[in-house]
């Protein structure tokens, strides 16, 4: 893993000035170079802190992060999701002042008010961890495959961690520093969220749910993203 070099660009605030400096988004990077300078500027009016972690791109992707104001950090190699997640969280947990760590997506799918919201229920000592979720409200429309892969993630989830999420596989989170020092994700591909989930929940601290809207781009539908995850999540759910 390199670490990165360079000071960050100085972030704009958001449109009411608020600021969270001490809590850190980490977003798994692999080959979306064409959409992450915008989703980390975007992010980083009201997040100034961003940990982007390059999955062995080959498309300039980790470049476009750091010119968007991004720490860097860089695996050699393709090692998947639930690497970058760990590398990331552990990393963002070795900062000064950390609050909480957000995990948050590279292609424009997840809100920074979302992210913004659910923070903000940490701050107020309602929760230590708060998983975002697709179906507590109605502004997302997943596909009629996806819907069904996640029903069937939540049966599962439930099945092996014994938590009642109603959208187990959404990578929008936040969670509070100490519960993020526990996660040690060992599963690098998609089976890393029904992981994250046991392991948020041994931990003993107080969680919730939080609707998040999970915007489906034509970008991420001409990548194909929507239903190949959801063939990702099956495969891994299954032979994990």
């Amino acid at each position: 893993m390199r670490e990165p070099a360079g000071p960050a660009a100085t972030a704009l605030p958001d449109e009411d000035g608020a600021r969270y400096p001490d809590d850190w988004l980490v977003v798994p990077l692999y080959n979306e170079a064409s959409v992450i300078g915008e989703v980390v500027r975007e992010a980083r009016r009201t997040f100034p802190n961003v940990v982007c972690v390059d999955d062995g791109s080959t498309d300039g992707s980790g470049d476009a992060a750091r010119a968007a104001g991004a720490r860097v950090l860089t695996h050699a190699t393709n090692l998947g999701q639930g690497a970058s997640l760990q590398t990331g969280i552990r990393y963002a947990c070795e900062q000064p002042g950390v609050r909480s760590v957000v995990t948050f997506d590279a292609d424009g799918q997840h809100q920074v008010a979302d992210a913004r919201a659910m923070v903000d229920v940490i701050a107020r000592g309602e929760a230590a961890i708060v998983f975002g979720s697709r179906f507590l409200d109605g502004r997302t429309r997943p596909g009629a495959v996806k819907r069904v892969v996640l029903t069937f993630a939540v049966w599962f989830t439930k099945q092996s961690t014994g938590m009642r999420l109603t959208d187990a596989h959404n990578g929008l989170r936040a969670v509070r520093v100490d519960a993020a020092r526990q996660v040690h994700l060992t599963q690098d591909r998609m089976a890393h969220a029904s992981e994250i989930v046991l392991q948020l929940g041994r931990t003993g601290l107080p969680w919730t749910e939080h609707p998040v809207h999970v915007l489906y781009t034509d970008y991420s539908r001409s990548k194909g993203q929507s239903v190949w995850n959801s063939v990702n999540i099956l495969v891994d759910l299954l032979f994990k």
